[in-house]
């Protein structure tokens, strides 16, 4: 069984997740996403719409993912590697290098985004309609 994981804030969940989830999960057999929870999207800069709870309980819901867990900081990649016995780290492609020292442990693969949606794109639309 091949193990995937990857990880993500997933705030206004729409169809881009979605078809990346879907990618992600078609690279192996079992999918793994850790979601960042609010205080660690604080620590990062990041203010969502919706609360961590609800989040991870879509998260849940979804057909593509067999696990949701807590991200709560940079540093717990490795030992979730490790953790889940993941076989490949899977991420958007806008991150492109910043995690190939993970590759030590599992292969890395960097998916494309899907092209025209995204969560600032759907952000800015809804501060505008305020």
């Amino acid at each position: 069984m091949t193990r995937i994981l990857t990880y993500g804030t997933f705030d206004t969940f729409h169809y881009g997740h979605m078809e990346f989830l879907r990618r992600a999960h078609n690279l192996g057999d079992w999918l793994a996403v850790g979601v960042s929870t609010d205080k660690f999207n604080n620590i990062k800069g990041k203010q969502t719409f919706l609360p961590y709870e609800t989040r991870i309980q879509i998260l849940s819901g979804v057909k593509y993912v067999d696990l949701t867990f807590p991200e709560t900081s940079w540093e717990q990649k490795r030992d979730d590697i490790i953790k889940y016995n993941i076989d490949i780290f899977v991420i958007g492609d806008d991150w492109r290098g910043k995690f190939d020292n993970l590759g030590d442990l599992c292969r890395v693969i960097y998916l494309p985004r899907t092209p025209d949606i995204s969560t600032t794109q759907i952000k800015n639309i809804l501060s505008f309609n305020r």
